[in-house]
This record gives C-alpha cells, sequence and structure tokens, in this order.
C-alpha cells in the first residue's frame, strides 16, 4: 500500500508539472498584442492550468499522507478538468478552422477579409461598442510606429513580410491605389474607391486603418494563428494528462485491491 501510494504521489507530481505548458500558454498569449487587446482566451487557458496544478496538488497530498477522500477528490476533479481541456482544445480548433490571406498585386506581403474568418470569430470584434475598445488599445500600441523606423523605401516596404495586423491596421488596402509617403503616410488618389476601408483611411497616427474591415481581418489572422500555437501545447500537454490520469486510476485500484486483500487476510488470522 505505502509503495502504492509512493506512485500515486509521483503521478500527481507529473500532473503538477503538466499544469506550466498550459499555465504559460495561456501567460504567452496574454503578451501578445492583439490577445491582451481582446483578452478572449488567455485568462480561460491560465484559469484551468492553475485549477489542474492545485487539483494535483490535492492529489499529491492525498497519496502522500495517505487521505482517501483528497485522492477520490483528485480523480473526480481531474476527470471533469480534462473533459474541459478537451473541449476547450475541439473549440480553438473549430473557431480557427476557416481563416485564409490573399496576395495583394506586385506586394510581398499578404492581406486579409473578414468574411473569411468564423462567425464566432467575427462576433467578437464587429459591433461599434466591442471594436471601439480593441481599436483604442491597438491605436496605443507601437505595432504601425515602429514600421516607419523600419521602412524608408516603398520598394523595402512592399517586399516586406508584415503581420496580420500590420498589414489589416497601419496601411489602406492595396486596391485603393494609394501612393506610398511612409508606411503609415499615404497619398490618396483623385478618385477613390466606394470600398469602405479606402474611405476610412487616415492619416492620423491615431486613426490609420484602425476603423477599417481589414485591421478587423488582420487582427483575427493574428489571433486565428496564435491561438493555433497555443492549441497545439494545449493537445499534447492534453494526451499527456490523459497517460498520466490512466496511469493513476490503475495505480489507485491496485492499492485499493492490495488494502482489501490484507483486510481479507487479516481477518482470517
Amino acid at each position: 500500500m505505502a509503495l502504492s501510494n509512493t506512485m500515486i504521489a509521483a503521478i500527481n507530481f507529473v500532473a503538477m508539472l503538466l499544469s506550466i505548458p498550459i499555465i504559460a500558454a495561456g501567460i504567452w498569449l496574454s503578451t501578445q498584442i492583439d490577445n491582451s487587446c481582446v483578452k478572449l482566451l488567455q485568462w480561460p487557458v491560465i484559469a484551468i492550468g492553475i485549477v489542474i496544478l492545485l487539483v494535483a496538488l490535492a492529489g499529491f497530498v492525498g497519496a502522500f499522507w495517505r487521505i482517501p477522500w483528497l485522492l477520490l477528490f483528485y480523480l473526480v476533479a481531474m476527470f471533469a478538468l480534462i473533459l474541459l481541456l478537451a473541449t476547450l482544445v475541439i473549440f480553438i480548433f473549430v473557431v480557427t478552422n476557416s481563416g485564409s490571406a490573399h496576395q495583394a498585386p506586385s506586394r510581398a506581403y499578404l492581406e486579409y477579409q473578414l468574411e473569411d474568418y468564423s462567425g464566432w470569430l467575427r462576433r467578437r470584434v464587429e459591433g461599434s461598442y466591442k471594436w471601439d475598445k480593441i481599436k483604442m488599445c491597438l491605436s496605443s500600441t507601437t505595432a504601425c510606429a515602429e514600421l516607419n523606423q523600419t521602412y524608408r523605401l516603398a520598394q523595402d516596404f512592399f517586399n516586406s513580410r508584415l503581420s496580420p495586423l500590420q498589414s489589416g491596421c497601419c496601411k489602406p488596402p492595396t486596391k485603393c491605389g494609394f501612393t506610398f509617403v511612409n508606411p503609415t503616410y499615404w497619398i490618396s488618389p483623385i478618385s477613390i474607391t466606394e470600398d469602405t476601408d479606402c474611405v476610412l483611411w487616415s492619416n492620423e497616427q491615431t486613426q490609420l486603418c484602425y476603423s477599417c474591415s481589414s485591421c478587423k481581418a488582420g487582427l483575427l489572422a493574428n489571433l486565428r494563428r496564435e491561438w493555433r500555437k497555443a492549441d497545439l501545447i494545449l493537445v499534447v500537454t492534453l494526451v499527456a494528462l490523459i497517460c498520466v490520469y490512466t496511469m493513476g486510476c490503475y495505480a489507485f485500484r491496485n492499492a485499493k485491491t492490495d488494502e482489501l486483500f490484507r483486510r481479507y487476510k487479516q481477518g482470517y488470522t
């Protein structure tokens, strides 16, 4: 029984370690400009990681100090958390499954369209109230300002690999036909197309294309790319947690079987 308890404690210690990549994934998301402005995924991920850590700690204490009700709590709670994490993994995959980039003519960077993304993601940025707060947050960052320090010549800018956020928010769409002065300052053509984004572009550095649909699309493209990276970490951790949980259940069952067998023998001696 002591050996089984030690094994269960070791398994729960591994489960505690597995909470670290989950928490780290949430913290990493929170440090990204787009996620820090939208605030959708990072806090649920961090919360799940912390709860897994606490539940695994409870299982470790229960096994090490032989507290049966804590072990039972660990088994039930960890099973629920594995289901919750699996649901989150599937959800992230589904909402980020759609989304694509479009090659701009004579440009190395890509451009993005809002209708390419899932309805759930689009609803997170649609509506003036939601977007006004996100827009204010984006405009306070250096994502666009740093382009002026990096690219002086038009051809250098056209050959650059911009992030989706920079491509959508820091410049007018290529189809508008604006003339480059610097990455965030463009001369409007005599006749502007009827495209809404072309009309919404402003050389005012706090406005730029932050009100454009292309900016919302660029934001979602950034979110999609970062969420899929985080989802890969969560998938690997989920598989490891399932393996650890299965070993924990097996060790717990053996421990209970050994205890019952010991009591049975004592009853006949």
